[in-house]
């Protein structure tokens, strides 16, 4: 028979365990407890279990600033995607003193706040701003066009504020892609661009994926960019939760709001990445 393990052995066994405990008990203070808190307000109204949720569903307006806010993040989303994939291209195929440049160039914007990042676009929307200033000197328009406050003005911003963190996802992905792939597609006699679409773009899905992640998830949850370029008649979840919060007091709706967030980052993340399992799984089978 197996001898049962002392004392020693079961608290060295246990050894890794202990030591991440300290770090996981701040997390769970700090992250899990306020969220879960959150989801629990969400659901104790007096009136019943899902009672704040009918009521949020039931409001158009509601609805009408959820769909608005789904769209915004999906078209910021999409424009981050064309941006950083062609930045993340370039320095993935630059020489190594320009590649650091690049990377350098890239990763600053995110060193700078991101109020002056959306003070910024004001200066560049506004109605004597750089675009209009310009369009007007060429004789294109002959009276300033109004872009703040608009859909475009806050995907323009959150694409701006985003598009770093799709950059940094897809250029590791795309320097990992080996230079044998190329030069094998070339000898098949695929063009530059069956390259691009057979190789570096399949490749290119998991980075693409992660990086649609964080800028989706970000598009949907911040909230001074939708609030300085877009202002109340662009009003989003994040603006909406705000103005319950802060405003109307209304901490039912609050709460709600910020569990639909939440929900919604949650099948984001699940959904995308089972997407990128699927396919890290089958291209190891292949």
């Amino acid at each position: 028979m197996n001898a049962r393990p002392s004392l020693v052995e079961r608290i060295n066994a246990l050894g890794p365990w202990l030591l991440v405990l300290p770090a996981t008990a701040v997390l769970a203070f700090i992250l899990i407890i306020p969220v879960a808190g959150t989801l629990a307000e969400s659901f104790s109204n007096p009136a019943g279990f899902f009672v704040n949720y009918r009521d949020f569903f039931a409001d158009s307006y509601n609805r009408t600033v959820m769909i608005r806010s789904f769209r915004i993040a999906f078209l910021s989303t999409l424009t981050a995607l064309i941006l950083g994939f062609g930045g993340a291209y370039m320095i993935a195929n630059a020489s190594q003193g320009v590649k650091r440049v690049l990377l350098i160039l890239s990763v600053f914007p995110l060193l700078t706040s991101v109020v002056v990042r959306s003070f910024s676009f004001m200066a560049i929307l506004g109605r004597n701003g750089v675009v209009n200033t310009a369009l007007m000197k060429l004789g294109i328009i002959s009276e300033p066009m109004e872009m703040l406050f608009t859909q475009g003005a806050v995907i323009a911003g959150l694409a701006y504020l985003f598009t770093p963190l799709m950059i940094l996802s897809l250029v590791g992905v795309l320097e990992n892609i080996e230079d044998d792939l190329y030069l094998a597609a070339g000898s098949l006699g695929a063009s530059p661009v069956a390259v691009f679409f057979q190789v570096t773009l399949p490749l290119a899905v998991p980075g693409m994926i992660v990086g649609s992640i964080l800028v989706f998830t970000g598009s949907l949850a911040t909230f001074v960019t939708p609030t300085l370029l877009g202002g109340e008649p662009q009003m989003t979840l994040a603006t909406l939760l705000y103005q319950k919060a802060m405003i109307s007091f209304d901490w039912g709706a609050a709460n709600t709001i910020a569990a639909i967030m939440m929900g919604t980052a949650i099948f984001c993340v699940v959904v995308l990445g089972t997407i990128a399992s699927r396919i890290s799984a089958r291209r190891a089978v292949h």
